[in-house]
Parts: C-alpha cells; sequence; structure tokens
C-alpha cells in the first residue's frame, strides 16, 4: 500500500470511527450522564486510528529520490521505512477490528449516503430495528424504497436534498417498513458531511428506535379519545336524561292513575297530579320530603276505615313483596280507589330503593260495571232476575243442596186473564199488569228465595232449604196476593190470577231441566183444573192429584 493510499484509508477509518464515536454518544446521552465517558473513548480511538496515517508537511511534500545503487545510510533508511510501514499496517488492522467492533455495537441506525442520495455505508443495527440486512440496503438502487413507508418517501427525500443544499441538520420522525410488512417509528436526523479538499457532500443519517414511545403516545391518545367520547356521551345522556324527565312528568300528569313513590326512607320523591286529586290534595301541592306518616295522618278523615288501611300498608311493606295484591279503599264519599304497590329494584346490594304505589278511582267503573251486569242478568220492565240468571242460580242451588243433602223447591206460574188485558188495553197496559204482579209477590216472599220472571206472562220462584208443607203454603199465599191485586185502565177495574205448578229437588227430579218440566207439568195441570190454584208435580211419589188453595 502506497503513503497516499495509506493516508486515504486512514482518513476514511478514522471519520468512520469518529461517525461511530457521534452515534454511540446520541444513543448514550439517552441513557445517562456517565455514558459520554464512552464517546470521549471512542473520540480518541478515531484520533489515534488517524495518527498512524498522518505524516507531516515535510514528508507528505518531499519527493523521494531515486538511487540507482543503494549505499548503506541509505539502505539502512530503507530499512528502517519498512519497519515503519509494517508497523503502520498492523496498527491499522487492529484499529479495523475495534471499528468493525464498535460499528456491531451501534445500538441506533447510522448510515451515510453520497451526494446523490445513495447509501454508501448502514451500521448493522438495521438488521435488528427492520430485519433488513446491511447487504440487501446496499444492493438495491434506492434504499429508502426498501425500507421507508411510502407515505413518508416524499418527505423524507425534500428533507434529504434540504439538507444538503443548505447544510442545515434535520430531525423530524419517520416510518420504517421491516422485512415482515410491519411499521417500526424512528426519530431520525439527517446532516451533511464532507466537503473536504475534492469539495464532495455527503449525508449522515442517524435513527433511533422510538416504537415503544409511539404505542404509549397512541395508547395515551386513544385513552384521551376514549375519556372525550365519555365525557361526551355522559352530557349527551344527561340532556336526554333531563329531557326524557320532562317527557316522563308530562305523561304522568296525563294519566289518570294515582302515582306515588315512596324512598326507603319512607319518603315522598314523586306524586303525580291524579294522586293528589284522589287523596285530596290541591293541584299545586309538593309532597316531596314529606314522611309516609303524615301522609296518612292526612289522609285518615277522608276513609270509612283508616285504621283498615294503615294496618295495610303496614302489612305490605313489612311482607316486602314484590308486588301487592289490589286492595279497595272506600271512602266516605262513596268513592271506591285500589292500589297496588312494587317495590323500586335497584341500588348496588339489589335490595331496592323505594316503593312505588298505584292508585285507581273505580267507582264510575263498578258503577258502569253493575249497569251492565244489571242488563245481562235482570229483565229491563219489572227488574226481575231473568232466565239467564235463573239457569245459574238453578244450577248453583242444586249444587249446594246435593253436597248439604238439602231440598230446593221450584214454583213457576203464568197470568191467568193477562192476555184479554193486553188485547183489550194494550201492550202498555199489560206493561203495568206485569210491573203489579213482580211487586206484589216480592212483597210476600222471602229474603232467600229468588223471584225470576222467564218472558211474557211467565215467571218463577226458587225456594232453598224448603219442604212440601213451606212450598204450600208459599203457594197459597201467592195465589191469594194475585188475585188480590187491582188494576184500573180506562175507568175500569181489572185483575188477573195466577196458576201455580211446584216440584221438589230431589224428590220430583234428580237435575235442573228434569225439574223445570215437573214445575211445568204441575202447572199446566193446575190451568187444567180451573186455573188460580196451585198443584205439586204428579212425578212426587204418593201424589194422586192437585193440591189447590
Amino acid at each position: 500500500m502506497t503513503r497516499r493510499e495509506s493516508m486515504r484509508f486512514g482518513a476514511v477509518a478514522g471519520g468512520l470511527l469518529a461517525l461511530c464515536a457521534f452515534a454511540a454518544g446520541d444513543f448514550m446521552r439517552a441513557q445517562g450522564g456517565l455514558a459520554w465517558l464512552g464517546a470521549l473513548v471512542l473520540t480518541a480511538l478515531a484520533g489515534a486510528a488517524a495518527a498512524h496515517f498522518v505524516v507531516d508537511g515535510r514528508r507528505e511534500g518531499q519527493a523521494e529520490p531515486v538511487v540507482d545503487q543503494p549505499s548503506a545510510p541509505v539502505f539502512a533508511d530503507t530499512a528502517a521505512s519498512a519497519n515503519a510501514a509494517t508497523q503502520d499496517r498492523a496498527g491499522c488492522e487492529r484499529d479495523l477490528s475495534l471499528l468493525r467492533q464498535v460499528a456491531q455495537g451501534v445500538y441506533g441506525i447510522e448510515a451515510l449516503f453520497d451526494g446523490s442520495g445513495r447509501l454508501v455505508w448502514i451500521s448493522p443495527s438495521i438488521a435488528r430495528i427492520t430485519g433488513w440486512t446491511p447487504e440487501r440496503c446496499l444492493e438495491v438502487a434506492d434504499v429508502l424504497e426498501l425500507i421507508v413507508v411510502e407515505s413518508d418517501r416524499r418527505l423524507c427525500r425534500r428533507v434529504l436534498s434540504q439538507v444538503l443544499d443548505d447544510g442545515v441538520a434535520q430531525d423530524f420522525e419517520l416510518r420504517l417498513t421491516r422485512m415482515d410488512g410491519a411499521v417500526v417509528w424512528v426519530a431520525s436526523h439527517w446532516r451533511r458531511v464532507g466537503g473536504g479538499e475534492d469539495g464532495a457532500f455527503g449525508l449522515q443519517f442517524s435513527a433511533e428506535d422510538i416504537q415503544p414511545r409511539k404505542e404509549t403516545e397512541y395508547k395515551l391518545l386513544e385513552t384521551v379519545t376514549e375519556l372525550r367520547r365519555a365525557q361526551a356521551l355522559r352530557e349527551h345522556y344527561l340532556l336526554r336524561s333531563n329531557d326524557e324527565r320532562q317527557r316522563l312528568a308530562a305523561l304522568l300528569n296525563l294519566i289518570r292513575l294515582g302515582i306515588l313513590y315512596i324512598d326507603t326512607d319512607h319518603r315522598v320523591l314523586y306524586a303525580n297530579r291524579a294522586m293528589l286529586e284522589i287523596w285530596g290534595y290541591p293541584p299545586d301541592a309538593n309532597l316531596i320530603g314529606t314522611r309516609e306518616t303524615v301522609l296518612q295522618s292526612t289522609t285518615a278523615p277522608l276513609l270509612v276505615d283508616p285504621t283498615g288501611y294503615v294496618a295495610h300498608i303496614d302489612e305490605v311493606v313489612s311482607r316486602r313483596t314484590a308486588v301487592s295484591e289490589l286492595f279497595e279503599v272506600h271512602f266516605r264519599d262513596g268513592r271506591i280507589v285500589t292500589d297496588q304497590s312494587a317495590v323500586v329494584v335497584g341500588g348496588r346490594n339489589g335490595r331496592g330503593i323505594g316503593r312505588v304505589w298505584i292508585y285507581e278511582d273505580i267507582t264510575e267503573s263498578r258503577r258502569v260495571s253493575a249497569q251492565l251486569v244489571a242488563l245481562a242478568e235482570r229483565d229491563p220492565l219489572t227488574n226481575l232476575y231473568n232466565r239467564r240468571r235463573f239457569q245459574e242460580e238453578l244450577d248453583r242451588m242444586l249444587a249446594e243442596a246435593s253436597r248439604r243433602s238439602s231440598q230446593v223447591g221450584l214454583v213457576a206460574f203464568d197470568l191467568d186473564g193477562f192476555k184479554p188485558i193486553n188485547d183489550a188495553f194494550g201492550h202498555q197496559a199489560g206493561d203495568m199488569v206485569l210491573i203489579g204482579v213482580a211487586d206484589g209477590v216480592r212483597r210476600i216472599i222471602r229474603r232467600n228465595e229468588m223471584f225470576f220472571r222467564l218472558g211474557g206472562d211467565e215467571f218463577a220462584l226458587l225456594v232453598p232449604d224448603t219442604d212440601e208443607h213451606g212450598l204450600a203454603e208459599l203457594a197459597s199465599r201467592m195465589v191469594e196476593g194475585i188475585a188480590a191485586l187491582a188494576f184500573s185502565f180506562e175507568g175500569q177495574q181489572v185483575g188477573v190470577t195466577a196458576s201455580l205448578g211446584m216440584a221438589l229437588y230431589p224428590t220430583s227430579a234428580a237435575g235442573g231441566e228434569a225439574l223445570i218440566a215437573a214445575a211445568d207439568e204441575a202447572m199446566y195441570r193446575a190451568k187444567g183444573g180451573g186455573r188460580n190454584r196451585w198443584m205439586f208435580s204428579v212425578r212426587r211419589a204418593g201424589e194422586s192429584g192437585p193440591h189447590s188453595g
């Protein structure tokens, strides 16, 4: 190796070592203050390596003499020079070995680019960070295409050109593409190097792996974003909750059910307008915070049985039932109100956060229901029970008599002389006769005996817990009472009589239909026997003929 080549090699080696020292210094600064000592040692090694190849100005500038025949002194100088060159070469090899070790130990990425942007050298740490080997990076025409994420290449090339032009170092973050397709973030530093005797410039590229920091930043950003989203959702739901509360309050004030909410401390938390109206409070009364015992004391004068109602409340609360059964509350003014309550489930232990009471004024519905029942089971003219109710009561009484081994009497009758009155004076006169007969028989029968109009001028009477003698006495009173009724139409006095037929369960029949048939048979025999009389069914054992009174 010539002296000039040795000088150039020494300069490159010294620069490389200095570059590695600089890169190591960047890394060591991140690790702590004591690491600067390592940077200083590497810098000293760079100076020592360069010293092996530097000659003074006199030797560098002096022309080498051409000697035809070596003399003893010249030979001695030549031998000394050879020995010095051998020593210099050995020192260079040692320094190169040290440089390789330093380059292998560079933690971040170090690289050199020439003035055209082509990679000249890159540290082996590129393989650890990206998976790409230095050889692979050097063999491609544009290493930026290989290792830089596509969306960051334009910025990278623009910064590279700017640093070469103005010589101002640039720092920025970019993403490198790993060989496995993953992306790694690095903090890069670009500075211009060179510009010596030959005037050529190049670029030094230093990069530090910041992927863990970026992941932390992303997680922090996601956390902040999630917190902001949660805050926005909380505000949104709070606004919706307020709106929903207003809508719910408006709805609850419109319904006719009284609603009262009592918390676990037995204080009022909510009462709607219907509740205030049902319990006699002014429409603008504010019951929030009122104790339950105060409510009971103020409403007690309105109730028929305030003591029983308080006992009902205490029982419901003490039993802790999820939903109570309907309970009727009777007011002194005749109103009937039902209440029902339910535990409001909530709280951390799930034991409930209070109880809601629902009140309904059923006074009107009861009145309408009674009217509907009356229309369904009563004769609209005489207000007697109709045929439908007769059938229901007959089945019920027969079943009760069978269970108790008692007897049930059936009296069937129609009116004698009703059709002539109806034909002569019209249906209105006939209706008056029917009403008069119904009222007259009501005054004769007892409370437990049920009176029915089956249709037209046909009537029936059910008598529980009776016998043959009792039926005979009843029939005699009815025949006499009906015959005593007098009606006046168009100045004429008219009257009617009745023909009665009687049957006794289970003596005359074993079932309802058979009992009706037996009574009808006896009634027709009474008519055939002269009317205005009563007869027992011939199905009765030992009965040979009618009994009349």
